[in-house]
Protein backbone atom coordinates (compact mmCIF):
# COMPACT_ATOMS: atom_id res chain seq x y z
CA UNK A 1 0.00 0.00 0.00
CA UNK A 2 1.18 3.45 -1.21
CA UNK A 3 2.50 5.93 1.84
CA UNK A 4 1.26 8.85 1.06
CA UNK A 5 -1.07 8.83 3.64
CA UNK A 6 -1.60 6.57 7.07
CA UNK A 7 -2.83 3.71 5.52
CA UNK A 8 -4.60 5.40 2.07
CA UNK A 9 -5.53 3.30 -0.78
CA UNK A 10 -4.64 4.72 -3.98
CA UNK A 11 -7.20 4.53 -6.67
CA UNK A 12 -7.57 4.92 -10.47
CA UNK A 13 -10.99 4.12 -11.63
CA UNK A 14 -11.35 2.98 -15.67
CA UNK A 15 -14.96 3.68 -17.28
CA UNK A 16 -15.95 4.91 -20.26
CA UNK A 17 -19.23 5.87 -18.94
CA UNK A 18 -18.60 9.43 -17.50
CA UNK A 19 -21.72 8.85 -14.69
CA UNK A 20 -20.04 5.21 -13.93
CA UNK A 21 -17.28 6.98 -13.43
CA UNK A 22 -18.12 10.08 -11.56
CA UNK A 23 -19.90 7.48 -9.21
CA UNK A 24 -17.34 5.18 -8.19
CA UNK A 25 -15.08 8.55 -7.59
CA UNK A 26 -17.72 10.18 -5.75
CA UNK A 27 -18.23 6.95 -3.22
CA UNK A 28 -14.52 6.62 -2.90
CA UNK A 29 -13.76 9.96 -1.98
CA UNK A 30 -16.80 9.79 0.81
CA UNK A 31 -15.06 6.88 2.69
CA UNK A 32 -12.05 7.13 5.03
CA UNK A 33 -9.15 6.07 3.92
CA UNK A 34 -9.58 6.00 -0.28
CA UNK A 35 -7.72 8.19 -2.86
CA UNK A 36 -8.91 8.34 -6.17
CA UNK A 37 -5.57 9.49 -8.10
CA UNK A 38 -6.64 9.25 -11.60
CA UNK A 39 -9.35 8.67 -13.65
CA UNK A 40 -9.54 7.10 -17.32
CA UNK A 41 -12.27 6.55 -20.49
CA UNK A 42 -10.48 3.81 -22.06
CA UNK A 43 -7.87 1.01 -21.34
CA UNK A 44 -4.45 2.99 -22.65
CA UNK A 45 -5.58 6.11 -21.01
CA UNK A 46 -5.84 3.34 -17.87
CA UNK A 47 -2.58 2.07 -18.68
CA UNK A 48 -1.04 5.23 -18.87
CA UNK A 49 -2.36 7.16 -15.85
CA UNK A 50 -1.40 3.62 -13.93
CA UNK A 51 2.31 4.28 -14.78
CA UNK A 52 2.16 7.55 -14.34
CA UNK A 53 0.36 7.91 -10.83
CA UNK A 54 1.25 3.88 -9.36
CA UNK A 55 -2.21 3.39 -7.65
CA UNK A 56 -2.63 0.30 -5.93
CA UNK A 57 -5.82 -0.91 -7.15
CA UNK A 58 -7.48 0.32 -10.52
CA UNK A 59 -11.08 -0.34 -11.11
CA UNK A 60 -11.01 -1.48 -14.19
CA UNK A 61 -14.56 -1.83 -16.59
CA UNK A 62 -13.67 -4.54 -19.55
CA UNK A 63 -15.86 -3.18 -22.04
CA UNK A 64 -14.39 0.24 -23.65
CA UNK A 65 -13.87 1.67 -26.69
CA UNK A 66 -10.78 1.37 -28.07
CA UNK A 67 -8.26 -0.74 -25.86
CA UNK A 68 -10.44 -2.31 -23.70
CA UNK A 69 -10.56 -3.91 -20.17
CA UNK A 70 -8.33 -6.98 -21.09
CA UNK A 71 -5.62 -5.81 -22.97
CA UNK A 72 -5.03 -2.99 -20.38
CA UNK A 73 -4.90 -5.95 -17.55
CA UNK A 74 -2.05 -7.54 -19.76
CA UNK A 75 -0.56 -3.90 -20.04
CA UNK A 76 -0.67 -3.29 -16.62
CA UNK A 77 0.93 -6.75 -15.41
CA UNK A 78 4.20 -5.85 -17.93
CA UNK A 79 4.10 -1.88 -17.22
CA UNK A 80 3.33 -1.55 -13.60
CA UNK A 81 2.93 -5.00 -12.16
CA UNK A 82 2.52 -3.34 -8.56
CA UNK A 83 -0.91 -2.39 -9.64
CA UNK A 84 -3.52 -4.60 -8.47
CA UNK A 85 -6.72 -5.05 -10.94
CA UNK A 86 -10.25 -4.82 -9.66
CA UNK A 87 -12.42 -5.83 -12.46
CA UNK A 88 -16.54 -4.04 -12.03
CA UNK A 89 -18.41 -4.81 -15.22
CA UNK A 90 -21.76 -5.84 -16.54
CA UNK A 91 -20.76 -9.29 -17.84
CA UNK A 92 -20.94 -12.13 -15.88
CA UNK A 93 -20.47 -14.97 -18.31
CA UNK A 94 -17.94 -17.13 -17.51
CA UNK A 95 -15.81 -16.05 -20.73
CA UNK A 96 -15.30 -12.64 -19.49
CA UNK A 97 -14.38 -13.72 -16.22
CA UNK A 98 -11.75 -16.70 -17.14
CA UNK A 99 -10.67 -14.39 -20.03
CA UNK A 100 -10.22 -11.37 -17.10
CA UNK A 101 -8.35 -13.72 -14.62
CA UNK A 102 -5.94 -15.32 -17.22
CA UNK A 103 -4.80 -11.52 -18.00
CA UNK A 104 -3.91 -10.79 -14.45
CA UNK A 105 -7.32 -9.20 -12.62
CA UNK A 106 -7.32 -9.42 -8.97
CA UNK A 107 -10.80 -9.40 -8.26
CA UNK A 108 -14.20 -9.63 -10.29
CA UNK A 109 -17.31 -7.67 -9.12
CA UNK A 110 -20.38 -6.80 -11.35
CA UNK A 111 -21.46 -3.28 -11.16
CA UNK A 112 -24.76 -2.95 -8.94
CA UNK A 113 -22.52 -4.29 -6.20
CA UNK A 114 -23.02 -1.90 -2.91
CA UNK A 115 -20.35 0.52 -2.01
CA UNK A 116 -19.41 -1.42 1.04
CA UNK A 117 -18.85 -4.21 -1.29
CA UNK A 118 -17.07 -2.67 -3.92
CA UNK A 119 -14.74 -0.78 -0.88
CA UNK A 120 -13.94 -4.36 1.03
CA UNK A 121 -13.05 -5.82 -2.19
CA UNK A 122 -10.57 -2.58 -2.98
CA UNK A 123 -8.85 -2.95 0.41
CA UNK A 124 -8.66 -6.68 0.42
CA UNK A 125 -7.00 -7.00 -3.23
CA UNK A 126 -4.80 -3.95 -2.09
CA UNK A 127 -3.79 -6.06 1.06
CA UNK A 128 -2.75 -8.82 -1.38
CA UNK A 129 -6.37 -10.85 -1.61
CA UNK A 130 -7.83 -12.11 -4.76
CA UNK A 131 -11.82 -11.19 -4.69
CA UNK A 132 -14.92 -12.09 -6.31
CA UNK A 133 -18.54 -11.03 -6.00
CA UNK A 134 -20.74 -13.57 -4.17
CA UNK A 135 -22.08 -15.09 -7.51
CA UNK A 136 -18.90 -15.34 -9.33
CA UNK A 137 -16.89 -16.75 -6.16
CA UNK A 138 -19.50 -19.57 -6.60
CA UNK A 139 -18.76 -20.19 -10.24
CA UNK A 140 -15.78 -20.31 -9.92
CA UNK A 141 -15.40 -22.77 -7.09
CA UNK A 142 -18.01 -24.93 -9.44
CA UNK A 143 -15.35 -24.95 -12.25
CA UNK A 144 -12.41 -25.47 -9.53
CA UNK A 145 -14.31 -28.79 -8.11
CA UNK A 146 -16.06 -29.89 -10.85
CA UNK A 147 -15.64 -34.07 -11.31
CA UNK A 148 -14.56 -33.69 -14.43
CA UNK A 149 -11.95 -31.11 -13.70
CA UNK A 150 -10.75 -33.64 -10.34
CA UNK A 151 -10.71 -36.67 -12.54
CA UNK A 152 -8.64 -35.08 -15.90
CA UNK A 153 -6.30 -34.03 -13.30
CA UNK A 154 -6.21 -37.51 -11.73
CA UNK A 155 -6.42 -39.61 -15.12
CA UNK A 156 -3.09 -36.72 -16.57
CA UNK A 157 -1.26 -35.90 -13.96
CA UNK A 158 1.83 -35.21 -15.96
CA UNK A 159 -0.41 -32.36 -17.90
CA UNK A 160 0.01 -28.69 -16.42
CA UNK A 161 -3.52 -26.47 -15.48
CA UNK A 162 -3.25 -24.69 -19.00
CA UNK A 163 -2.62 -28.39 -20.95
CA UNK A 164 -5.27 -29.57 -18.93
CA UNK A 165 -7.50 -26.58 -19.92
CA UNK A 166 -6.58 -27.07 -24.05
CA UNK A 167 -7.44 -30.78 -23.42
CA UNK A 168 -10.88 -29.78 -22.38
CA UNK A 169 -10.98 -27.61 -25.62
CA UNK A 170 -9.50 -30.53 -28.05
CA UNK A 171 -12.17 -32.90 -26.84
CA UNK A 172 -14.56 -30.68 -28.25
CA UNK A 173 -13.20 -30.45 -31.48
CA UNK A 174 -12.38 -27.13 -30.95
CA UNK A 175 -9.53 -25.79 -34.09
CA UNK A 176 -6.51 -24.09 -32.67
CA UNK A 177 -8.05 -20.64 -33.98
CA UNK A 178 -11.37 -20.96 -31.48
CA UNK A 179 -9.12 -22.25 -28.77
CA UNK A 180 -6.60 -20.01 -29.05
CA UNK A 181 -9.35 -16.99 -28.93
CA UNK A 182 -10.74 -18.68 -25.81
CA UNK A 183 -7.82 -18.35 -23.85
CA UNK A 184 -6.62 -15.02 -25.02
CA UNK A 185 -3.09 -16.44 -26.99
CA UNK A 186 -1.82 -16.86 -30.26
CA UNK A 187 -2.40 -19.39 -32.60
CA UNK A 188 1.28 -20.43 -32.35
CA UNK A 189 1.23 -21.14 -28.32
CA UNK A 190 -2.04 -22.79 -28.48
CA UNK A 191 0.30 -25.62 -31.30
CA UNK A 192 3.41 -25.70 -28.96
CA UNK A 193 1.05 -26.68 -26.05
CA UNK A 194 -0.72 -29.84 -28.05
CA UNK A 195 2.36 -30.56 -28.97
CA UNK A 196 3.49 -30.76 -25.63
CA UNK A 197 0.31 -32.75 -24.70
CA UNK A 198 0.87 -35.35 -27.43
CA UNK A 199 3.95 -36.03 -26.17
CA UNK A 200 3.37 -36.36 -23.02
CA UNK A 201 0.23 -38.72 -23.62
CA UNK A 202 1.78 -40.43 -26.05
CA UNK A 203 -0.68 -40.19 -28.66
CA UNK A 204 0.09 -39.49 -32.26
CA UNK A 205 -2.61 -37.11 -32.96
CA UNK A 206 -4.95 -34.61 -31.46
CA UNK A 207 -7.94 -37.26 -32.11
CA UNK A 208 -6.59 -39.29 -30.71
CA UNK A 209 -6.29 -36.65 -27.42
CA UNK A 210 -9.60 -35.80 -27.24
CA UNK A 211 -10.80 -39.56 -27.47
CA UNK A 212 -8.87 -40.21 -24.24
CA UNK A 213 -9.96 -36.55 -22.78
CA UNK A 214 -13.87 -37.22 -23.46
CA UNK A 215 -13.48 -40.93 -22.02
CA UNK A 216 -11.83 -38.98 -18.49
CA UNK A 217 -15.10 -36.60 -18.77
CA UNK A 218 -14.04 -33.66 -20.55
CA UNK A 219 -15.31 -31.83 -24.18
CA UNK A 220 -18.81 -31.61 -21.97
CA UNK A 221 -19.07 -28.28 -22.28
CA UNK A 222 -21.07 -27.77 -25.57
CA UNK A 223 -22.89 -30.93 -24.72
CA UNK A 224 -24.29 -29.27 -21.38
CA UNK A 225 -24.43 -25.45 -22.73
CA UNK A 226 -21.75 -24.43 -19.91
CA UNK A 227 -19.52 -22.74 -21.76
CA UNK A 228 -19.63 -19.12 -23.11
CA UNK A 229 -19.60 -17.71 -26.71
CA UNK A 230 -16.99 -18.22 -29.14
Amino acid sequence: MSSDGAGVIRVLVADDHPVVRSGLVGVLTSLDGFDVVAVAADGREAVREAVMHRPDVALMDLQMPGTDGFTAIRELARAAPSVRVCVLTMYDDEDSLFAAVRAGAHGYLLKGAEQDEIARAVRAIAAGEVIFGPGIAVRVLSQLTSPAAESAAARFPHLTARELEILDLLAEAAPTSVIARRLDVTSKTISNHVSNILSKLHVADRTQAAMLAREAGLGRGQDNGTRGRT
